[in-house]
């Protein structure tokens, strides 16, 4: 069966349910957990004989022997139940819920499960599909699935720029499910041939991920074992809590994170200034260089702590980031100061699931402590300005991104090439000097030097819909603007 007519079989029975309120989230939810029992099944079966550690009594098949209301009531008791176990397992079960209420629903959906003999697929296939369901799940804008969801094609290019290598640790403190794992996972299996200990330390050691919201940990987990990451036994590659809680106990060789936009953080973070705090629930920071409620700006500073001093960093963050004043300047002048931050992506709008937002990729290399500051120059790639790209009609392909890829030069990026010139004012592809950067108002990084085109031409004028949602898109973007600088009045 192929990933296409795979995904089309699963996600088709979701229109069912919703007439019962169950929603794509939900439904993905409920596959989860039950495609994991099957898997878990398979493994304990045939030519794995593993020991699993799911109890005879809460395994795949105690469902597939019952039916009716019987069905519906083990299946409220198994989730409790396997939620109390340790490791991957509990993780995937934590907090877990049946939403399925309807029990001749639930036997048709475990019926079709059972069908498929998922360990003996291909890992792409089952990866894939997975993949794709969760995709769907994220273009569902109104259950903010989207947020969790970065575009892969976005993921690749920036993997393709970072270039991990094997026996080296990847980290991300806001991982979703699992995207910039996945990637950097296709990247070390497709470049390198990879001997015995390389690929046991891919599996088990490689990934380290944090996720604060326990269904799309469960997701994300999931994600990464039918794609052949972590062991069903062992420790989980991703840990359900704040990643901010504290100061990283271990250090990464690299930080690939696309953090959570939007609202200010309930909590402020103190560092050791002892700045005084107005939330109830603080986290103490003292490798913090500024003390904030903007999530952002506190998940910057602690991706830089978690680098080992040869570790390198690519993060999407919003533009507030680039040029909010007050904390947001020292943070920037701090981040130039400690890291050596080298490129600047400004992605387009209408490419990320939450609708009006304007973001931009920073690469960073870290360092070791020094009197002088690490960034002696800035190169910035502006795929925004003149750029359009909506989810559905023109959606952003790896291919949009070759071109910065090349000038990025990632085999050997001391040996870029700049395009822009006075007699070449329209390259996207220009650098900044350290000096030219001090010397904006507040430090700012929010630079642009190309001509908006956005002139009215009536022979040329984009379809309505585009038209529209580019409304929609700056408007809302206007408004997270005010919403940040409201929020962070009293700072």
């Amino acid at each position: 069966m192929t990933t296409n007519n795979l995904i089309a079989k699963i996600w088709s029975f979701c229109d069912t349910l919703r007439d019962d309120g169950v929603s794509y989230s939900d439904y993905l939810e409920q596959l989860t957990f039950l495609l994991f029992l099957k898997m878990a099944d398979e493994i304990e079966k045939g030519p794995y004989k593993r020991d699993i550690g799911i109890p005879k009594e809460y395994n795949w098949e105690s469902l597939t022997a019952k039916s009716g209301a019987q069905l519906e009531a083990h299946y409220v008791t198994l989730l409790r139940e396997l939620g109390k176990k340790p490791g991957m397992l509990g993780q995937i079960f934590t907090k877990a819920q049946s939403k399925i209420q309807d029990p001749s629903k639930l036997d048709r959906l475990v019926k079709m499960i059972d069908k498929e003999t998922w360990t003996s697929m291909d890992t792409d296939v089952k990866g894939d599909m997975y993949e794709g369901l969760l995709e769907k799940n994220a273009q569902d804008t109104k259950s903010g699935a989207g947020q969790y969801f970065t575009p892969r094609e976005l993921i690749k290019a920036m993997v393709e720029c970072v270039r991990p290598e094997p026996m080296k640790t990847i980290a991300d403190p806001a991982c979703g499910t699992g995207g910039f794992f996945l990637a950097a996972y296709n990247f070390l299996t497709k470049n390198y041939k990879l001997d015995k200990e390389q690929a046991k330390f891919l599996k088990e050691k490689t990934f380290h991920g944090w996720e604060i919201v326990a269904s799309t940990a469960r997701m994300a987990l999931m994600n990464l074992f039918l794609h052949n990451i972590g062991d069903i036994n062992s420790e989980p590659p991703i840990k359900r809590e704040d990643s901010l809680l504290s100061k990283p106990s271990k250090l990464f060789d690299y930080v690939l994170a696309n953090p959570p936009f939007g609202k200010k953080s309930s909590i402020t973070i103190t560092n050791e200034e002892g700045k005084d705090v107005k939330e109830n629930l603080t986290y103490n920071r003292n490798d913090f260089w500024v003390t904030t409620t903007n999530k952002q700006l506190n998940f910057l500073q602690h991706i830089v702590s978690m680098l080992k001093t040869s570790g390198k960093a690519a993060v999407v963050l919003p533009d507030n980031v680039l040029f909010e004043g007050g904390v947001g300047e020292t943070v920037r002048k701090k981040l130039m100061e400690k890291v050596d931050l080298h490129t600047i992506l400004r992605l387009p709008t209408g490419i990320f699931y939450a609708q009006g937002v304007k973001a931009n990729v920073l690469f960073f290399d870290a360092k070791s402590a020094a009197k002088e500051p690490w960034t002696k120059e800035v190169w910035i790639y502006d795929y925004r300005t003149n750029i359009r790209h909506t989810l559905k009609k023109n959606p952003l392909k790896y291919e949009n991104l070759k071109e910065f890829i090349e000038c990025f030069n990632p085999e050997n990026r001391h040996e870029r090439k700049e395009t822009w010139s006075e007699e070449n004012p329209n390259s996207r592809w220009r650098k900044y000097t350290y000096n030219e950067i001090i010397a904006r108002d507040k430090t700012s990084l929010d630079i642009f030097w190309l001509q908006d085109e956005n002139v009215i031409d009536l022979d040329n004028l984009p379809e309505p819909d585009i038209i529209a949602q580019e409304i929609i898109e700056n408007i809302e973007s206007a408004l997270e603007s005010f919403k940040e600088i409201a929020n962070n009045i009293d700072e």
